[in-house]
């Protein structure tokens, strides 16, 4: 018997039913080249990707936000980083942020073939680093890595948001590990507490949307 063709890993997160889930994908319609292409590649070699749906709602907060400057935290082979410079346009900027140069150099390739090379500035290293040597404010801040800076980013990005900006995390419901009371994991907890440092917040004002991993949307007042 063939093996079954791998399911995408942003299907997998236990948020939503199966069921809810296929239908939701279902409804999408077709990527463009570049991007089906680097769905394939994270399916194949289990790269985290935020996946289409998600990465629609990105595009969508840009466009309603206006966005031209858009700092991206942990941006891997830069799948979403594609849909963030679509969205601010020409004039625009994106940040992209890695810490694997090989991650950096794939991601450019792409880049150049979905023509948004010039709305992206790539960097190599630490991500919460190169945040805090950012002296400019951002439309957007973007948080994807890794889960125990949670707490640290909030810190962080919080400062360096316009007003009216977005700071938007993903991964904020853990499949569903958030609910544990007392987390063994460190990524769990670290995420509990970003939970509540978003919602307690005076500066932002904070929504969790339950889609694939949780993606957690606030505005800084």
């Amino acid at each position: 018997m063939a093996n079954a063709t791998p399911r995408a890993e942003w299907f997998d997160h236990g948020i939503t039913s199966d069921p809810v889930d296929e239908y939701l994908y279902s409804l999408l319609p077709p990527r463009d080249e570049v991007l089906a292409e680097m769905e394939a590649e994270a399916i194949k070699h289990k790269i985290p990707i935020v996946g289409p749906a998600v990465a629609r709602v990105l595009y969508q907060l840009a466009s309603i936000a206006q966005a031209k400057r858009v700092f991206e935290l942990g941006s891997a082979i830069g799948y979403s980083t594609i849909w963030w410079a679509r969205a601010v346009g020409e004039g625009g900027r994106v940040i992209y942020t890695d810490g694997d140069p090989k991650k950096a150099e794939q991601a450019r390739r792409y880049f150049e073939r979905a023509g948004v090379s010039k709305q992206i500035t790539v960097r190599t290293g630490d991500a919460l680093e190169l945040l805090s040597e950012q002296k400019q404010e951002f439309d957007i801040i973007f948080n994807d890595v890794d889960k125990e800076d949670y707490p640290r980013v909030f810190k962080l990005a919080v400062p360096r948001l316009r007003k009216g900006g977005l700071f938007i995390t993903d991964n904020v419901l853990w499949s569903g590990r958030v609910t544990e009371k007392t987390p063994k994991e460190n990524s769990t907890k670290a995420i509990q507490e970003f939970n509540r440092l978003l919602y307690a917040s005076k500066d932002l004002f904070t929504t969790i949307l339950p889609i694939r991993d949780g993606i957690a949307v606030a505005v800084k007042k």
